[in-house]
């Protein structure tokens, strides 16, 4: 009996320490699948039908800008586990980025484990990034220096910015329903530049993920996506798959992740001063806020 404890010992030490290690272990926000030459558009085709076949749902999809293509993914591992959790829904989708730079095509996606953390789910998503992987690819993570699970879920990128649970409400209505009709009849109507990419449903809740597209010129220019990651996203290996941004319908009110949280959560160490920096981009967090309210029949301040 006493060998039969002390197995027991080591087997609880072992997992104790596997535990530890792996909350110790870090993650990037983005994944490289594949980087190879070819033509974007027939890339893209390519990975929605490497993703079907894996079980997922396309969502939507967009172009940003020249040589750009996002798609947007499902699943019912991320529905199910964005259920779980408060605005757990901000995590219902994940990213496929389809970008040509020079001659070459690089394929990425958000990494499920890193965003899964971040937005504090209940969960780390494993079987759909086993799942990614096996469709697309994986060659190494990008976009950091690298957080640990721990740092993820408390994250925020310097004193006095927003943490994941403090986003933006963007409007109050009388009902769910209200809320969602606001919401689809303002991004039909695009008249603030922001439009609908993407529609999910988290089941068994009255929560709804959209994806939103961003179009400003002039003095709104800030909040646009073309302007955005022409700014921050300037490195060989591009972070694309950034976009788009988000808003969560929470039964009658209507929510995104303030910029300052939702932007450098997938930018977490570009710099805050000099070239291709947050002081580049000071403007677009109240610019993406303001934008997104008046879309969704919010009221300025």
């Amino acid at each position: 009996m006493s060998k039969f404890f002390k197995a027991l010992g080591v087997l609880a030490l072992g997992l104790s320490t596997a535990l530890a290690i792996a909350q110790d272990a870090t993650l990037k926000p983005f994944v490289l699948a594949s980087k190879s030459p070819g033509d974007v558009a027939q890339k893209v085709e390519a990975a929605k039908t490497a993703l079907t076949g894996a079980g997922f749902s396309v969502a939507g999809s967009y172009t940003p800008y020249a040589n750009a293509t996002i798609v947007v993914v499902t699943n019912d591992e991320l529905r199910n586990t964005a259920a779980k959790s408060e605005n757990g829904g901000f995590g219902a989708a994940l990213r496929v980025s389809v970008v040509k730079v020079k001659d070459e095509v690089q394929v990425s996606y958000t990494n499920p484990a890193y965003w899964a953390y971040a937005y504090r789910m209940k969960g780390d998503l494993k079987d759909t990034a086993t799942k990614l992987q096996a469709a697309l690819g994986k060659l190494d993570e990008f976009g950091a220096k690298g957080l640990t699970p721990d740092q993820l879920r408390k994250y925020h990128y310097t004193f006095g910015m927003e943490y994941f649970d403090e986003p933006s409400l963007l409007a109050t209505h009388a009902s769910h329903e209200e809320a969602l009709k606001a919401v689809e009849a303002g991004l039909a109507a695009g008249k603030q530049g922001v439009t609908k990419v993407y529609r999910v449903d988290v089941p068994g809740k009255k929560e709804v993920l959209f994806g939103v597209a961003m179009k400003g010129e002039g003095d709104n220019k800030n909040m646009d996506d073309k302007y955005l990651m022409s700014e921050i996203d300037f490195k060989d290996i591009k972070s694309a798959a950034h976009l788009p941004y988000e808003i969560l319908v929470a039964d009658r009110k209507v929510y995104a992740l303030y910029a300052r949280f939702r932007i450098a959560i997938s930018f977490p160490d570009l710099s805050m001063m000099g070239a291709n920096s947050f002081m580049n981009i000071m403007s677009s967090p109240e610019a993406i806020r303001k934008s997104l309210m008046l879309t969704v029949g919010g009221k300025e301040d």
